[in-house]
């Protein structure tokens, strides 16, 4: 592991203090009121687990797991409680390796511009992780524009604007309330003029209009075709792992009205409900592809099983 992914390993582990605690910290106090392994200490860790968000159907799987290996293994000590859970939790979310992370931000040499649609309810952090995700992009020498298709927010505008020029990349919009479609449109025009990579498309989280979002986004998707007949390549849906469980429902309205190919998971850094990672892992079968563990532009990081839960459990 070089200085960067270490860099980066230690700003995941910080990120999931608060995830850890919920979790661990309240099993650490249940081994110490108890000494041995029983259905009440089992019960109370059930509960653990689904207060945290890993949710019913995972935390279920997880302690049907345990209840077999201290069966057939014959656990009894208390402490030995905390490893059960640990080799659980990495069964759970499956945790080999996914990509190799620069894998992420590489693009088909014979699609240009890849587009990107960014979708996702108000507040969930679309405008900072679509900064991050341009950053990212310019990092790996790709030739980025954003395009800014939420004229429905107030500010957001400008937002976008501080964002893509802290990545230092082009941003392309509308006065405040012009058709969103139009933007996106406008946008792939300019890409293939300009020979562009990537098009990161925002869009509204919410509609001040009577047009459901819904159909709004289905709008941006078939006018952008008529530019790139495939795009979008890639839709991202950005939920806020505060939000816990809603998160699930969120993903489930925005998959069936646009097809979503990813998720990305914001503000691990300041939940105790980071658990929603292993619900949305096992409940839905869309890839979590980037977490956000920070405010900083480099704070947007690639999902990789095997390093999340590394750095939930401390492990190196």
């Amino acid at each position: 592991m070089g200085f960067f992914d270490t860099l980066k390993y230690d700003r995941l582990k910080e990120g999931l203090t608060k995830t850890r605690d919920n979790i661990f910290g309240r099993v650490q106090r249940l081994v110490t009121a108890k000494s041995k392994i029983d259905n009440e200490m089992i019960e109370k860790l059930e509960e653990i687990l689904i207060t945290a968000d890993v949710g019913v159907n995972t935390s279920m799987k997880i302690i049907e797991r345990i209840k077999t290996r201290v069966r057939e293994e014959k656990y009894e000590d208390a402490n030995e409680l905390d490893r059960l859970l640990h080799d659980e939790i990495r069964n759970a979310l499956g945790a080999g390796n996914q990509m190799n992370r620069n894998d992420y931000f590489s693009i088909p040499a014979e699609i240009k511009p890849f587009v990107i649609m960014i979708v996702g309810v108000n507040g969930v952090g679309k405008t900072t992780t679509i900064g991050k995700l341009a950053y990212n992009y310019r990092t790996a020498k790709k030739n980025v524009i954003i395009a800014a298709a939420d004229t429905f927010r107030a500010a957001a505008n400008e937002q976008i604007e501080i964002w893509a020029q802290r990545a230092s990349v082009d941003v392309i919009q509308q006065a405040h309330g012009a058709d969103p479609a139009a933007v996106a449109y406008d946008s792939l025009k300019a890409a293939k003029a300009r020979g562009a990579d990537v098009v990161i498309i925002d869009t509204a989280g919410r509609l001040h209009t009577k047009t459901p979002l819904m159909e709004e986004l289905k709008k941006i998707r078939r006018v952008m075709q008529k530019i790139v007949p495939e795009a979008p390549h890639e839709v991202l849906l950005v939920l806020d792992a505060s939000t816990g469980q809603n998160a699930l429902e969120q993903a489930r309205q925005f998959d069936n009205a646009v097809g979503v190919t990813g998720l990305i998971i914001t503000k691990l850094d300041g939940t105790a409900k980071g658990g929603i990672v292993f619900a949305i892992n096992q409940e839905l079968n869309i890839p979590v592809k980037f977490i956000g563990i920070g405010e900083q532009i480099g704070d947007l990081q690639p999902f990789d099983k095997s390093v999340f839960v590394n750095a939930l459990l401390q492990t190196v």
